[in-house]
């Protein structure tokens, strides 16, 4: 599996604490060489979510048979407007361009 990363997400993850850096680099690193996504949800229109307990999550698209975009990410309590965020960002990525 390829992982690509926009520069929004490189931005937030980033700006994370060293342990959260950790857990979804963990998750990141188990997708690109076991394609073990955990937790994960579909948002509808192409958009899906990474999800862990401590509520943090990934916003992310598949682009590809084996390409998995990360658009952005966030807590549960914004959840709302990282999905706007990450939704916009998906529709602009060269990927979704034809």
């Amino acid at each position: 599996m390829q992982i690509l990363r926009s520069k929004d997400f490189e931005d937030w993850l980033n700006a994370l604490p060293a342990k959260s850096q950790a857990l979804i680099e963990a998750r990141v690193f188990r997708i690109e060489h076991y394609d073990h996504f955990g937790d994960t949800k579909h948002l509808g229109d192409g958009l899906c979510e990474f999800r862990w307990k401590n509520g943090l999550r990934v916003y992310f698209a598949r682009t590809g048979a084996r390409i998995i975009l990360l658009l952005y990410g966030g807590g549960k309590n914004d959840q709302k407007n990282d999905i706007k965020k990450a939704q916009v960002l998906l529709e602009r990525h060269p990927c979704n361009q034809t």
